[in-house]
């Protein structure tokens, strides 16, 4: 008897089953092979380990699916052995990252996530994840971590903060913007993270400026007070800067603190950036209200007027702050020159040694005998040579590099108190012009100082685009990125002139005003013989007119802007981003005569591959809301870019719903219309 027998239409089921395994077999095989047909946003082949993390994220409900039913909402575990512990903590952050920008982080997945090795979190992406419970568990599980990111938690009480971050002591980074931190948040920063470097307390409306004093005071204040020297210990930075009964400051490097609450009174804020510019030793990238009067504060040592503040919030007077600072500066000065002259020293001793040789015994007993004696003398040397360089030179210089939320006024003074500045942004609008001088000359004048080293500018001035010209003539030769918001614009508005004044432009955004009145351009062939301006280099392009809700259409009034919008799009082969929203002019046709831009334009350098890169071919992001893109322009756009990963089409009047579902279907890029 045989072993297998076809009892009941067995052989069709057995077929049938068969054949439904080999249909299933040919479609995981074929989509095997999309996956690993994927490349990323710059074209390579994916790589394995990427392809795998890919492959995760898309079957992330099936990894979290055990837990997110049987565990979730029933159990608090304080570990989990969960299938990502073995995963390196770079690979666990890519995950995590990858699964924010692709919206599938859900709290299940994020609990399996937080592993021991972690070392970078950022939840800004979706903040509504962040509860107490969720920050029990990266207490618990994530000590290690050397940044995180909460920007934009809500409803999360401040004491739940100070729980987390008594528990993670390694963190070099920290951005809470916008969230409910408050007074006791930053003495527990103080207390418990005293490696940071990075704090962002943007928009945290129940933080004072005199909230932040004990950033720079040190762990003391925000404990016990700075009253008992047992209880302080310091170190030999904070005693040069500091009473003996103080602990030094944190380390902070980047310190961002706009629209944070009100002060107590009058001044507060002026005081409280004053006291935390002279207090922080290492600060170099600074956001403050207050900033400006602090910096001329600083320059003219008026600290008698702030003797009530720091009186009041029980923190050393500025007086004291700035002494000590002096007493460093002027000890490292010192230092150097005794380096300089030890060193100098020890080459004239070679040379002796070299031509007289080697000293006698005897003269080599009597240096020895008189050891001490020189030691003392040394010492007396060294005083005396601090004190002579601090009557010397008596003015205080910051390391600050990048400082944002000034005026026009305060670039004077903060020149001379930080002269390696390269990166700065100003509100043109706060220029005094009591001096009977223009917005653009006194801005000019104030970046003179920075002129050559100047690598990003931000100006925000509600007056004609033509008035900071002079401004961007003078700093514009080394900037890499320039943003200007607020400014009007006419027919007649020189932006070839800001081109030519920007050469190694990588990042422009100007968000303006359109014309108010309408000038035709009657022959834009005279344009085409001119040696017009190129930014080569240009990486991200913005921009961005203001309109009426009211008006689906923008006004087309700057018809000679297409001409430098052809200069733009022809001349930046590496673009990457590009934003152009509501312009006052025909865009299709602009885009239309950019792709007809032949790849062998000897203006347009090699690549990588020794081919001339093509305009608009590596565009990875597309903005362009409320202009005139027809469907035909759209589509050679996707067709040119290779990489297309979104294209903003919002308010498009001459692409309908239909053509919208027509090019979804030709291209895997997010499409946004409304």
């Amino acid at each position: 008897m045989s072993l297998f027998r076809d009892m009941s239409g067995g052989g069709r089921v057995a077929r049938s089953r068969l054949m439904r395994m080999q249909r299933r077999a040919r479609i995981m095989t074929v989509e095997w092979m999309g996956i690993c047909g994927r490349t990323d946003e710059h074209g390579s082949v994916l790589s394995l380990a990427r392809l795998c993390l890919l492959s995760i994220s898309n079957n992330i409900r099936m990894w979290v699916k055990d837990y997110d039913d049987n565990y979730l909402d029933h159990y608090n575990f304080r570990h989990i052995m969960g299938p990502f512990n073995v995963l390196s903590g770079e690979m666990v952050q890519e995950l995590t990252s990858l699964l924010c920008t692709r919206r599938l982080l859900s709290r299940a997945a994020l609990h399996l996530l937080l592993v021991p090795q972690l070392r970078h979190l950022s939840l800004k992406s979706d903040p509504s994840l962040v509860n107490s419970t969720l920050c029990g568990h990266i207490a618990a599980r994530c000590q290690g971590l050397w940044s995180l990111d909460l920007s934009g938690i809500q409803k999360l009480p401040s004491k739940v903060l100070c729980e987390t971050l008594c528990c993670l002591p390694a963190l070099r980074s920290l951005s809470l913007a916008g969230a409910p931190c408050d007074r006791s948040v930053i003495s527990t920063i103080t207390r418990h993270c005293r490696l940071l470097r990075y704090l962002d307390v943007s928009r945290c409306l129940l933080l004072s400026p005199a909230a932040l004093l004990p950033l720079g005071i040190g762990a003391s204040l925000s404990s016990s007070g700075c009253s008992s020297k047992s209880s302080c210990h310091c170190t030999a930075t904070s005693q040069s800067v500091f009473p003996p009964s103080c602990s030094a400051p944190l380390p902070l490097s980047t310190l961002l603190a706009l629209d944070i609450g009100p002060g107590g009174q009058e001044g507060d804020s002026v005081a409280a950036a004053a006291f935390l510019l002279l207090s922080l030793p290492f600060l170099e990238k600074v956001a403050m209200e207050g900033l400006t009067q602090a910096c001329r504060l600083i320059q003219h040592s008026e600290f008698d007027q702030t003797n009530g503040f720091t009186d009041r919030e029980g923190v050393p007077r500025l007086g004291e702050v700035w002494g000590g600072w002096r007493h460093r500066q002027g000890g490292d000065s010192w230092r150097k020159k005794r380096e300089g002259a030890a060193a100098d020293e020890e080459n004239e001793d070679e040379e002796r040694f070299l031509w007289e040789g080697c000293g006698s015994e005897s003269e080599e007993d009597a240096s020895r005998d008189e050891g001490p004696s020189c030691c003392q003398d040394q010492a007396e040397e060294e005083r005396r040579g601090r004190v002579s360089s601090l009557s010397g030179d008596e003015r205080v210089i910051l390391r600050l590099k990048d400082v944002q939320g000034l005026s026009c006024d305060s670039l004077d003074s903060l020149s001379s108190l930080c002269p390696n500045i390269y990166s700065v942004s100003v509100n043109a609008d706060d220029c005094d012009n009591a001096r009977g001088r223009s917005t653009g000359s006194l801005l000019a004048a104030g970046l003179q100082p920075w002129s050559g080293q100047l690598q990003s500018l931000s100006l925000h001035y509600s007056g004609p685009l033509e008035d900071l010209l002079p401004a961007l003539q003078v700093a514009g030769s080394s900037l890499l990125s320039l943003t200007l918001e607020g400014v009007k614009t006419s027919p007649h508005t020189p932006l070839l002139e800001v081109i030519k004044a920007c050469p190694e432009l990588r990042d422009l955004v100007i968000c303006a005003e359109p014309p108010a009145t309408q000038l035709e351009l009657r022959n834009e062939d005279q344009w085409v013989n001119w040696d017009l301006p190129r930014l080569p280099n240009l990486c991200s392009l913005t921009l961005r007119f203001s309109y009426e809700h009211s008006q689906m259409k923008p006004v087309m009034s700057w018809m000679s802007l297409r001409m430098v919008l052809k200069c733009l799009l022809a001349g930046s082969p590496l673009l990457e981003k590009l934003s152009l929203v509501s312009l006052p002019c025909p865009l299709s046709d602009v885009l239309q005569d950019v792709m007809h831009t032949e790849a062998s334009d000897p203006h347009l350098s090699a690549d990588s591959t020794g081919l001339p890169p093509i305009p608009l071919g590596r565009v990875r992001h597309i903005d362009l809301s409320r202009t005139d893109v027809t469907i035909i322009t759209v589509k050679r756009v996707i067709q040119r870019s290779k990489t297309l990963k979104y294209v903003n089409l919002s308010y498009c009047w001459q692409i309908s719903d239909h053509e919208r579902w027509d090019i979804k279907r030709i291209s895997k890029a997010e499409i946004v219309w409304m």
